[in-house]
């Protein structure tokens, strides 16, 4: 499908939160699926992410994480500097400034008018992985696919030490997909079983796919970009959102 594109600033106590919104030109409404970017923010492997979701029927929407910290528009380099000021910019944010604005984004794209009622589903990679796993804990979220998502198995996230959002897995009322490369140092083994022991526990609908393959895996710039570890995992999200949502 041939996509439109283009930016949002929700309005929200502070600072606006800057979304990139790619959507289906077609008329017609398309699930919704609110997608978390990595520490960089809204940087153009994120965007082509969101853009090709969309061309199979959905309307992307990509907000900035750190948007109580930076201006609008602040996009971070793949570079060490970069990656720094990412990392310092989570560090300075509560988990509680994550999840409101989690449910401020959502009933956002809830009233897109190109979204169809009541199917919104959520993707988000490494940080943005951890941001989606904690958006499935809302009732109105029925798919997520977590991309290499950290800080699960030990809790981090953001400015706090144990978010506890493995203990909160029996709120996901929703499908749940967690994608992970083995060669992750990151989400390792020990870490990969942790979560899967919980889940299991929990007893959420979910899957695991594993990929021969590093963190970030799927980032189509870098020297750790795997094409068909990627295109492999984009089919199965596309798979999983296309079963909830039009079944």
């Amino acid at each position: 499908m041939i996509v439109n594109t283009e930016y949002a600033d929700i309005s929200l106590p502070g600072s606006p939160m800057r979304t990139f919104v790619a959507a289906p030109v077609a008329e017609g409404h398309y699930p919704g699926i609110w997608c978390y970017s990595d520490i960089f923010q809204l940087t153009s492997p994120m965007l082509r992410a969101c853009v090709r979701l969309a061309g199979y029927g959905f309307v992307a929407a990509a907000p900035e994480i750190y948007r109580r910290i930076e201006p609008p528009g602040t996009v971070l380099r793949f570079d060490d500097a970069g990656r720094a000021r990412g990392q310092q910019d989570a560090a300075k944010t509560p988990v509680a400034h994550f999840d409101a604005d989690c449910r401020a984004g959502l009933d956002w794209l809830s009233e897109h008018p190109k979204v169809a009622p009541g199917k919104i589903g959520v993707v988000g990679f490494c940080i943005g992985g951890h941001l989606a796993f904690r958006a499935a804990f809302q009732p109105d979220v029925h798919a997520t696919v977590c991309y290499y998502a950290t800080g699960i198995h030990d809790g981090k996230l953001g400015q706090d030490a144990d978010a506890g959002s493995l203990a909160r897995a029996t709120q996901i009322r929703g499908e749940l997909l967690m994608i992970l490369g083995t060669k992750d140092p990151h989400v390792p083994e020990a870490g990969r079983a942790t979560i899967d022991r919980a889940l299991q526990k929990s007893d959420v609908r979910y899957s695991r796919l594993l990929y021969t393959a590093e963190h970030a895996f799927t980032r189509d710039e870098g020297p750790r970009f795997d094409p068909e570890a990627s295109d492999l995992a984009f089919a199965e999200m596309v798979r999983l959102f296309r079963r909830v949502f039009h079944d």
